[in-house]
């Protein structure tokens, strides 16, 4: 199948063109139809699926088009009042799908902004008065939005609800149900989820009406496009052992997953030090930061970012060839949220999990969760004392926990930064 098969319209299929496309990826496949076609949508999918293309071509399409679907009577109508919102979980996201809304967007009449806090709020109220098709927030600087009465809702006609489960990893369950409660009952709905843990079906079944159910991710598996591997070593040697690993390999645009952000900002010191141009990415950083270390990344200026599972949820770069987990993730789904950054598009990608005594628990639960067994590798020099002691690793502050016996995942989430009980003003992180 091809993009020029889907229906689309030419300015449409022309940016798609521009972006060097031609054949659509399987969840792009089976979304655009059903959004197309009015339908509400649940969407199984991880990041470098498509997803945001998935939902973002076939919304441009409806937002120009006529109640029959054909007519171009909407060309030249720019809406004061959002008439599309996407909801997403962190900063980068929204940052990430409202570049995709120009991008595909570019050769159509349509406004998109997107709002987020770390930044200064007026600004955005500037851009909201000046009017907005497509509206892409966080939910906390959405809700300031509200209460300062700058944005107006009554006019949505289609509401996104992009990773819904990293959404309620985050605490943002309150404030979702309030953003939806301020919205049109008559209206179209698209869920995208990486896992649809029953939380998230219990959300999907009060928030979707009759939904087309798309699938391209079975739950909780690894890219197959990534060859996983694990290098078993003393907690003392991992640093001495990344750097080597940089020295002999040749590495470059490597994603480097810490547990903490202080973590994050001493081995970014540590490689630097050592000649690896590096940079931290996490909630502590300012908007501005995080966005020019994202960036120098993605231009190659930057041959390491050492990231948090949170701050590393916006990033997206299609031809990513490495992930290294210095630290395992506390919850074993996230080893499969990291290692999806690489391997992306159908490309081949590697991840290299550096796993100490201490770890051998999460890499047995990680091996549980994606049913299988990860190589090891042996790097001389850096082999694994048999005389170690383990010394358990505490989650990092706000990480939220597996859940316990008898207590349902997610019942009760972790505060991260920006969860909802958090005092709300203008100068809050989300």
């Amino acid at each position: 199948m091809l993009f020029s098969e889907l229906g689309l319209k030419a300015e449409l299929q022309r940016a798609v063109a521009e972006q060097g496309y031609d054949t659509p990826t399987p969840i792009q496949q089976q979304a655009i139809p059903a959004v197309l076609a009015g339908h509400d949508l649940m969407a199984t999918a991880q990041t470098g699926t498509g997803k945001t293309a998935g939902f973002t071509l076939p919304i441009l399409h409806r937002l120009v088009s006529g109640p029959n679907g054909t007519s171009n009577d909407r060309l030249t109508r720019v809406a004061k009042t959002p008439r599309v919102l996407v909801l997403t979980p962190t900063r980068e996201l929204a940052i990430q799908v409202e570049e995709s809304v120009r991008i595909y967007g570019k050769h159509l009449p349509i406004n998109s902004l997107a709002v987020f806090g770390g930044v200064g709020i007026n600004p955005q109220i500037a851009n909201l008065r000046r009017g907005v098709d497509v509206l892409v927030a966080t939910p906390g600087r959405l809700l300031d939005h509200v209460q300062q009465r700058t944005v107006d809702l009554s006019a949505i006609e289609i509401f996104v609800l992009d990773e819904a489960d990293r959404m309620l990893d985050m605490g943002f369950i309150r404030d979702i149900r309030k953003i939806i409660a301020l919205l049109p009952k008559q209206r179209q709905n698209l869920m995208f989820s990486a896992t649809f843990s029953p939380e998230i079906r219990e959300l999907a079944s009060g928030l979707l009406n009759n939904p087309v159910s798309v699938d391209v991710a079975p739950r909780n598996t690894s890219a197959e496009t990534v060859t996983q591997r694990v290098i078993e070593t003393d907690r003392e040697k991992k640093k001495e052992l990344l750097c080597h690993l940089f020295e002999t390999r040749g590495w470059h645009q490597v994603l480097v997953f810490a547990r903490t952000k202080h973590g994050a900002d001493a081995l970014a010191r540590t490689l630097d030090k050592a000649g690896i141009k590096s940079a931290a990415i996490h909630g502590d950083k300012s908007q501005g930061a995080r966005t020019r270390a994202l960036s120098d990344f993605k231009d190659g200026k930057l041959v390491a970012l050492v990231a948090t599972d949170i701050a590393a949820r916006g990033i997206d770069i299609d031809a990513l060839p490495y992930v290294i987990n210095y630290e395992l993730p506390n919850v074993p789904e996230d080893y499969v949220h990291r290692i999806g950054r690489t391997g992306r598009a159908g490309m081949e990608g590697e991840a290299l999990s550096l796993v100490c005594h201490d770890e051998r628990g999460n890499l047995k639960d990680i091996e549980k969760l994606i049913k299988r067994s990860i190589e090891r590798v042996v790097i001389p020099g850096f082999e694994q004392s048999a005389h170690a002691v383990p010394r358990p690793a505490q989650p990092p502050r706000g990480a939220r926990k597996p859940a316990q016996p008898g207590r349902a995942p997610g019942t009760k989430t972790a505060q991260k930064p920006g969860g909802p009980q958090q005092h709300r003003s203008g100068s809050r992180h989300r």
